[in-house]
């Protein structure tokens, strides 16, 4: 059967992440080549249909990419091409560890591809998207070298999406043809490299699914070829009960179902991204989360089959909000007058919600901070009066005691409290 394994950029943040990976999928490799039974009748051998190997950039390559567009932006040409060498020569450090010879085993790209007639949204995607590439070139070259049977594959060319820049939208039916018929040919070696993260459009433009948006193409993957399972690959054992940055006492869960999983990702949860329960839900595929470097290790498991609800308290932190609050100028009733206007808005500026309240004369909307939300404020502020908060974080407590909640509000200013039968949300000033 297929399997899907997307390696995050922690996981591949240098050669030895690189050699580890290789180790996990050589582990994959022999397990399926052992499964394979042969047909006597024919004296062939029936193949398992491989694994998917789903990467996205190295490290922290992303934000290093968006520091270049930022710079071209600002007319800061020398910083945007300094920035440009040192992620170029990062990638040449971990290459010349793994015995890759630039420029001979892989080609770098030399030129940032920015083109200032576009806005800027079009040319972040044609930027950032260079990390998937340099990332999964560097590793189909390494494993090839390892004497491992691998294709690259160019996800640009196979998933296939609108031109909603930063968010885009995929083509189902079309993405699904594409990437079927790669998969399906008869020469196709047993493993594929491929880049999260990114697509692109018909006439060739690349695209950006969303911040994380590795994990959606792994979910993806796995719904189109009808995969055994997804495995992403992680810095921690699995799905904790929080963040072991911020609580030090931290649970595995060991398994949840997928309703559990959609709304501890909407919440805020970093390891899984919202949007890849959908894909995997809809073919009952589950998604295991498993620690990189214990590969052996159970991890988490998402699925609907034995599974109970979460039986522990769980702690997510959002952080980098901006609470906006609007009241109407006539001291009319907001929410019956306003809320499709409120709401045109804040989708035309591509806010990200993660809370809303409302009272007679106003509604209250907490959301992710972003360069969209001065315009966003400015276009609100037209229709209502607008005050707003930031440096703010986001709590939610899933499972809330009386004594849970009394603790979490210890000692912190609280700007806003949701509360029902299990679920708590406070959003509170960041220290």
């Amino acid at each position: 059967m297929t399997k899907v394994y997307k390696f995050g950029g922690a996981s591949v943040k240098n050669a030895e992440g690189v050699r580890n990976l290789e180790r996990i999928v050589r582990m994959a490799l022999d397990d399926q080549m052992s499964n394979d039974k042969c047909q006597m009748s024919n004296d062939k051998c029936q193949m398992s249909n491989g694994l998917m190997v789903v990467v996205s950039a190295m490290g922290k390559t992303t934000n290093a990419l968006e520091r270049v567009l930022d710079f071209l932006d600002s007319g800061k040409e020398e910083q945007a091409l300094s920035q440009w060498v040192d992620i170029m020569d990062y990638h040449v450090a971990i290459m010349k560890e793994l015995g890759l010879k630039p420029g001979v085993d892989i080609r770098l790209q030399g030129e940032i591809p920015y083109d200032p007639s576009l806005p800027y949204d079009e040319n972040y995607d044609q930027i950032v998207s260079t990390g998937e590439l340099l990332s999964t070139q560097i590793i189909a070259v390494y494993l090839l070298k390892q004497g491992l049977p691998v294709e690259w594959w160019n996800m640009p060319k196979l998933l296939r999406t609108d031109d909603t820049w930063r968010e885009a939208k995929v083509d189902d039916a079309v993405s699904r043809e594409l990437i079927s018929s790669g998969w399906n040919r008869p020469d196709r070696p047993r493993i594929v490299v491929a880049q999260g993260f990114i697509g692109g459009t018909a006439d060739g433009k690349r695209t950006t699914l969303g911040r994380e948006g590795s994990d959606y193409t792994a979910a993806l993957m796995g719904n189109y070829l009808n995969a055994e399972s997804v495995t992403i690959w992680k810095d921690v054992p699995g799905i904790l009960n929080a963040d072991p940055r911020i609580e030090p006492d931290t649970v595995l869960i060991p398994s949840l179902r997928y309703q559990d999983a959609v709304e501890l990702a909407y919440s805020g949860a970093q390891v899984i991204h919202p949007k890849s329960i959908r894909p995997l839900q809809n073919k009952q595929i589950p998604l295991l989360v498993k620690p990189f470097g214990d590969p052996e290790a159970e991890g988490s498991r998402i699925a609907e089959d034995g599974v109970g609800p979460i039986d522990v308290p769980v702690y997510i932190w959002r952080k980098n909000q901006i609470l906006i609050t609007m009241r109407a100028k006539d001291f009319s009733f907001v929410l019956e007058e306003s809320l499709s206007e409120i709401f045109d808005i804040i989708h035309r500026h591509r806010l990200k919600v993660s809370l809303i309240q409302s009272s007679a004369v106003t509604i209250s909307v907490c959301v992710d901070n972003s360069r969209f939300v001065a315009d966003a404020i400015d276009a609100l502020s037209a229709h209502f009066n607008v005050s707003y908060n930031d440096h703010l974080s986001l709590l939610t407590i899933r499972g809330t005691t009386p004594e849970i909640l009394e603790h979490a509000k210890d000692g912190r200013t609280i700007m806003l409290s949701q509360t029902t039968r299990r679920t708590a949300r406070l959003v509170v000033k960041e220290k």
